[in-house]
């Protein structure tokens, strides 16, 4: 069966849902409703979002155990609540029952081989995964550390939909040439890709952590160019006395050492790529991967610089931030899957 039933279109479906998880999980931070659903998997005890501010009152007195980190006074909007409630919607009512149906399409054809069926082992117990990092993160009232731990699972999944689609193209004699590596290039720089991907990863940890941490968004100050930036508080370097409070300082410490190491393998590559040969492909990726990253930095910048003392952040360039460092990592991580996957079909 072709379309959507068919298992390749599911699996894409399921790559660009879990994207939109991913920018609605974006879209929650910015609009600081992280605790707008205080419990799990229900809402204020509700499975609608409309939930009036005496509804929220009554719900923290019929449950004095559940607190609010704002303050026991702190209410929410409709717009904040439905966030949350459509990020869980898509995540649990959407995602989560169409992969188990992705995964029985994946064992019922006999066609695609062990390896498709280790992907979709991987993203049934990924999403599964995810769902209990959720549970925990609304637990945890939102701590920084299971906020990135939950954005970096969903990227994890998101990545074994993308292998799981590959594959499937692959034993349908649909491989793309997009993602088509030459097997020796690939062999030369699978290695120095995955260092680059533990990287992206890093940078983009660090960065979920500094916005989810309460004042490290002023770690730098916020006394313009050149104080705050690229300076930090008027300096080039600051001692780190407190890791949590001073996140920010270590995060651009962290981005600047990335982007030098992704100029210089844009050089490298530049340079053992031949014109239109075997590694051009590959080399386009690496830029591409690169130019997003450098884009970044100067949002990142743009943002740090975008404080206004009544306005406060432009926290929509927040969001663009976080997409954009994940699309980095998202792109890098991809690369070194299709150069492992080369690698692996020249051997066989």
């Amino acid at each position: 069966m072709r379309g959507f039933l068919d298992v390749k279109g599911l699996t894409a479906f399921l790559i660009g849902v879990t994207l939109l998880v991913i920018a609605v999980g974006g879209l929650i931070r910015i609009n600081d409703a992280g605790e707008a659903c205080p419990d799990w998997p229900r809402c204020f005890d509700s499975w609608g979002f409309d939930v009036s501010e005496e509804e929220q009152g009554d719900w923290y007195e019929s449950n004095p155990e559940e607190y609010d980190s704002r303050g026991s006074g702190h209410r929410y909007s409709t717009f904040q609540i439905f966030t949350e409630w459509f990020h869980r919607f898509l995540a649990g009512v959407v995602l989560g029952p169409l992969v188990i149906a992705n995964w029985w399409l994946v064992k019922s054809d006999k066609t695609l081989g062990p390896e498709a069926i280790s992907a979709s082992n991987i993203s049934v117990a990924l999403i599964i995964w995810q769902g209990a990092i959720g549970w925990l993160t609304v637990k945890m009232d939102n701590e920084h550390w299971s906020v990135a731990l939950h954005l970096g699972s969903a990227l994890a999944f998101l990545l074994s939909m993308f292998w799981l689609w590959l594959v499937i193209c692959d034993h349908r004699g649909e491989r793309h040439r997009w993602v088509d590596f030459d097997p020796d290039f690939s062999f030369k720089w699978r290695n120095r890709i995955f260092w680059l991907v533990i990287g992206g990863f890093v940078t983009l940890f660090s960065g979920v952590f500094v916005s989810t941490t309460p004042g490290a968004n002023f770690g730098c100050g916020v006394n313009g160019i050149p104080k705050t930036w690229p300076l930090c508080q008027g300096e080039i370097a600051s001692n780190i006395e407190d890791a949590v409070a001073q996140s920010q300082v270590i995060h651009r410490w962290l981005v600047a050492l990335m982007e030098v190491l992704l100029i210089f393998c844009c050089y490298i590559i530049w340079r053992e790529a031949e014109k239109d040969g075997p590694g051009i492909m590959m080399r386009n990726w690496i830029w591409a991967a690169t130019g997003i990253y450098i884009v970044n930095v100067a949002i990142g910048a743009t943002y740090v610089l975008s404080w206004d003392i009544d306005e406060g952040y432009m926290e929509w360039l927040s969001l663009v931030h976080l997409l954009l460092a994940s699309s980095t990592f998202i792109l890098l991580a991809m690369t070194w899957i299709g150069a492992t996957r080369s690698i692996g079909a020249e051997e066989i």
